[in-house]
């Protein structure tokens, strides 16, 4: 069972959700690396847990760059010299447009953090959870709710989920032998910097524009702790967090 002096490693810690569940998991006692793209804003994440200096590393990376994900993991082995614990969490919305009108290169820069991404971090986790011992760990990917049915105008983001859900899957599968496991959280309308547009309206599947309720990002975060604190003998495969009045369940 993962918990105090785990090590737990988040992706796109430096806001959001990531930062969010970073800061839980530092409270809660885990050896804690938080990823993202600016070293200031990690470092404002641990400072903002209270956290100990030796029970954080903070690691200025681009996920989606092979050379800076094996010096990561490299960088993990030498300071805590296993893992336990992956939220998968690095992503982007891109250009909200209909298909037709969405650019290759947004299509590519999308699928390249959200997949690309997320499937390096996971062979990362996978290779280490292999070989470390005592052997395995966990890997939360986070999905989200457009892995099961898409708002207008997000083909690229979209596509990048319902991806994820595939990756969580064969994941699950290939780590049995090693006891690694491998669940996914699927989040709607969490409240931050991406959903902020949201109190002022968004396009709907019938066509109209309503705004929609959103929920506080603890909500997830608790969640991910709830899902990382089990022993490798159970697993949440699934789990949908959501604000409970947004348009979802009857989306369309």
């Amino acid at each position: 069972m993962a918990g105090k002096g785990s090590v737990a490693l988040v992706t796109g810690a430096s806001s959001g959700i990531g930062k969010a569940v970073a800061i839980s998991f530092l409270k809660a006692g885990y050896k804690t690396v938080l990823v993202g793209r600016r070293a200031e804003l990690l470092q404002e994440a641990v400072q903002d847990a209270g956290a100990l200096a030796e029970d954080a590393l903070c690691v200025p990376a681009d996920v989606t760059d092979p050379d800076q994900v094996d010096e990561l993991f490299k960088r993990i082995g030498e300071r805590f010299g296993r893992l336990d614990v992956v939220f998968n969490n690095a992503g982007i919305s891109g250009q909200a447009a209909p298909v037709g009108d969405v650019t290759f290169e947004n299509w590519r820069q999308v699928l390249s953090v959200n997949l690309d991404g997320a499937f390096l971090i996971a062979r990362g986790a996978f290779r280490m959870m292999r070989e470390q011992s005592p052997q395995g760990g966990r890997i939360i990917n986070n999905g989200s709710i457009s892995a099961y049915v898409p708002r207008p105008g997000s083909v690229a983001y979209t596509a990048s989920k319902h991806a994820i859900t595939g990756l969580t899957r064969t994941i699950s599968l290939d780590g049995r032998p090693f006891d690694i496991a491998c669940g996914q959280i699927d989040i709607g309308n969490t409240a931050s910097d991406m959903t902020e547009k949201m109190a002022k309206g968004v396009p709907q599947a019938d066509g109209s524009v309503r705004a929609e309720p959103v929920m506080d990002v603890s909500n997830v975060a608790n969640a991910v702790l709830h899902m990382a604190s089990l022993p490798l003998e159970a697993n949440v495969q699934f789990m949908t967090v959501m604000a409970t009045k947004m348009p979802f369940i009857g989306r369309g």
